[in-house]
């Protein structure tokens, strides 16, 4: 029997990267719902392509375009963001893909867990943001999240049959696009100058997050909620190569690390086959084409984002809940040409500065706190 899933966000980066999977093993796979932001031609596309019984579409403006191209297929068609919560949670689907960008993946991560569903996680802001909440569910309902950041992805395959304590998380980091570029200059960097990841393709917010290290600091938040490990005992070092995904080192002093060529497909299809592996027909790893790897340290000053994200992380609360609203805000202004790009770090800081903070919140509280962070970035901002 095909096992059924869903895909929230399966136009972006990582859903298309999902549906290449499920390409691959049509015998295997089965597709219930597909979502998108607004992009809708594409997801008419994939709807019919995987014969889908479902779909919906965030931006309510797209409802009646995409009603009238699935009106021969007989596809169903919804729309708003409650209606991709309302999927993940009430379709036949054993399986969900969250592949949605920032907070707007929180709730359908809840709902998702509530249901008692299998999830697969590409959307770090759920963890980021609600890691508290979203934990406390999967523990009651006894599911397991299972990583699809390669970097969380390689953790989870470091300690797979693991039963010795750990003394660290190493967390790699390619150190993004902008990496050569001295820190003096970062004033002057384009969006298109960032968006120019040397080794990843992904999608624009997350490439620009890559290059201030706001990525790799919510990759330390999101560890810390995945595998139980305290803020001091997860590392991050600067691997320029991006051929070791992350690493764990045991109380004897023994390393694992999980390493293999930048494609996301590799974590997509851990995921989808966990606990086995899948079958792909890639090439043998050339060791011979990587005869070095080198390690340094993080530049703090060059990269603020990261220790901001460990001082949220030892705050708690709404902390963490504010930079991520205000980074978005900020970063989608830079993508605009609104802002500079050394204006998303002091907008984060600012906001920190500024926002209201709760030490035990609710979802209502963090939807409380997104919106305030939004609006506190707007005005540092002047948009």
């Amino acid at each position: 029997m095909k096992q059924r899933i869903s895909i929230l966000g399966s136009t972006g980066s990582i859903g298309e990267q999902t549906l290449d999977i499920v390409r691959e093993n049509g015998d295997r796979f089965a597709i219930v719902t597909l979502t998108a932001h607004g992009n809708w031609q594409r997801l008419a596309e994939q709807a019919v392509e995987f014969s889908a019984e479902r779909v919906v579409i965030a931006n309510d403006k797209h409802y009646a375009s995409l009603r009238e191209a699935l009106a021969p297929h007989g596809i169903e068609v919804c729309a708003g963001m409650d209606a991709i919560a309302q999927a993940a949670a009430e379709d036949s689907s054993s399986l969900v893909i969250n592949a949605l960008v920032g907070y707007a993946g929180l709730v359908p991560t809840v709902r998702t867990l509530e249901a008692g569903k299998c999830l697969a996680l590409a959307n770090k802001e759920s963890l980021v943001v609600g890691g508290d909440i979203v934990t406390a569910i999967a523990r009651r309902q006894g599911r397991e999240i299972l990583p699809i950041d390669s970097e969380h992805s390689a953790i989870y395959q470091c300690l797979m049959g693991e039963v010795s304590p750990v003394r660290r998380l190493i967390i790699t980091c390619s150190g993004g696009s902008l990496r050569d570029l001295p820190r003096e200059a970062l004033g002057d960097v384009t969006p298109e100058e960032a968006l120019r990841h040397p080794q990843w393709s992904m999608g624009n917010k997350i490439t620009i997050d890559s290059s201030t290290l706001v990525n790799k600091g919510f990759e330390v938040i999101e560890a810390y909620w995945l595998f139980g490990v305290e803020a001091d005992r997860i590392s991050v070092i600067q691997h320029p190569q991006s051929i070791i995904h992350s690493m764990v080192e045991f109380e004897d002093g023994s390393i694992k690390a999980q390493m293999g060529e930048a494609d996301m497909r590799t974590p997509i299809s851990l995921a989808l086959f966990a606990p086995q592996r899948a079958q792909r027909t890639t090439p043998p790893f050339d060791f011979t084409a990587h005869p070095t790897l080198t390690f340094e340290q993080v530049d703090r000053l060059k990269y603020p984002a990261l220790d901001i994200a460990y001082d949220c992380l030892h705050r708690g609360g709404t902390a963490a809940c504010t930079m991520n609203g205000a980074n978005e805000v900020a970063v989608a202004a830079f993508l605009d040409h609104k802002c500079r790009y050394t204006d998303i770090v002091r907008t984060i800081e600012d906001a920190l500065c500024r926002a209201t903070f709760i030490a035990t919140p609710t979802l209502d509280d963090y939807a409380a706190s997104d919106a305030e962070a939004r609006r506190l970035a707007r005005e540092a901002l002047n948009i």
